[in-house]
């Protein structure tokens, strides 16, 4: 079987996390019989056609390079509603991924196309011919759910792919909500289980927080969580794509703790799985998270995980066994929470092994292969193929 991955955020280079979890699926579809090509947009220093562990992909231009800049820096949606040049160029891209994809169709002959979120991919997908599968990541749902004209466009897309996936339960019920007669089937993506590992000795009150730095991945929530509780931990700081340090600095200054701050670029999966080991407990007080990858890699490492009871983080923490969760947006429990991981007499160990066999058992690459392969041969089946 061949199956095209449109998809608009995929690594640029091999060590890139940046949708990371795209490549783990193409890569791990290979044992399950499945051959992918990637189908991603490029940006100043990619090479136009190349292959990631033994992956192909194909880069298509969109705009001139100057201009090239909607992709890999999670910050479509924004521009896009605030400029109508950014939208210009999003039309732009639109046409560039639908043209480049049927030219490649003469190389490439797939049998079904997967979308990775619904737009821009999915919105190609159906003007493909081929039996569709869409996979909602989270981002691409709370647009819909945020804008008129993306929800009826969201409708079009789900209605007309053979089958919907989402990477969450949360996902899920919010796609019926939108969509009352589409079924989404809940499918993760995979983890890397060989890079992501535990081994190495723990501080004891070093936390970690990793991503974008905006209210919905919840910094504010925890720096201020961090200057509420009893213990005096650290707090290293991995600075999401697309961040804006400004705001988050000068907060952690007004409330007494930038001396107890390390602040991380973006960093490649190998140094950020060291950096998990190297920590006593990740911090994710994310609200409507879509999935929540960074808990996974955490527990796969053996990283204890406090976090908001929100979204796709109930499927992946579970409360009192693989880590802790406190309601959505209460800064008082967090900090309360904390302080009680830290406090255990294995600051969370026992939690974080439990973790760790969750999920691979959930997320594993053969796992998801397996089940995603299943979903192909549905989705032919009900297209006739």
């Amino acid at each position: 079987m061949k199956v095209l991955f449109l998809a608009h955020s995929f690594p640029r280079y091999i060590t890139d996390p940046v949708g990371s979890f795209v490549l783990r699926l193409a890569a791990a579809l290979r044992a399950a019989g499945v051959e992918v090509t990637v189908l991603a947009p490029s940006a100043p220093g990619l090479a136009r056609r190349e292959s990631f562990e033994g992956v192909p992909v194909e880069r298509f231009r969109y705009a001139p390079r100057r201009l090239e800049t909607l992709a890999y820096t999670a910050t479509m949606r924004p521009r896009v509603q605030r400029s109508w040049a950014a939208r210009l160029t999003l039309a732009s891209f639109l046409v560039a991924q639908l043209v480049a994809a049927l030219r490649l169709r003469r190389r490439f002959r797939w049998d079904l196309v997967h979308a990775h979120w619904w737009m821009p991919g999915g919105l190609v997908g159906t003007r493909l011919g081929a039996p569709l599968v869409t996979t909602l990541h989270g981002s691409d749902l709370r647009l819909a759910q945020d804008v008129p004209i993306a929800a009826r466009l969201f409708r079009y897309v789900v209605r007309r792919s053979a089958v919907v996936t989402t990477v969450s339960r949360w996902l899920a019920q919010g796609t019926a909500a939108l969509v009352p007669d589409v079924r989404p089937v809940v499918a993760p993506m995979p983890i890397k289980g060989d890079l992501f590992h535990p081994g190495g000795a723990r501080p004891p009150a070093r936390l970690l927080f990793v991503g974008k730095l905006n209210e919905q991945k919840g910094v504010g929530h925890v720096l201020r969580a961090l200057a509420r509780m009893r213990c005096p931990a650290t707090l290293d700081i991995v600075v999401g794509v697309g961040s804006v340090e400004d705001e988050a600095r000068a907060l952690a200054a007004s409330l007494g703790i930038a001396e107890r701050l390390r602040w991380h670029p973006l960093l490649p999966q190998a140094e950020l799985a060291d950096l998990y080991r190297s920590v006593t407990a990740l911090v994710m007080p994310a609200v409507d998270e879509g999935f929540g990858l960074v808990a996974v890699e955490a527990l796969l490492c053996e990283t204890p995980v406090v976090a908001f009871a929100s979204g796709g983080l109930t499927d992946i923490v579970v409360h009192e066994e693989t880590g802790l969760l406190v309601p959505a947006g209460d800064g008082d429990a967090l900090a309360a929470a904390l302080d009680r991981l830290l406090a255990l007499p294995d600051r969370g160990a026992a939690l974080a092994q439990a973790g760790r066999r969750r999920a691979l058992a959930l997320f594993g690459p053969e796992a998801a292969a397996r089940r995603y392969a299943e979903l192909y041969r549905t989705a032919l089946d009900r297209a006739g193929r």
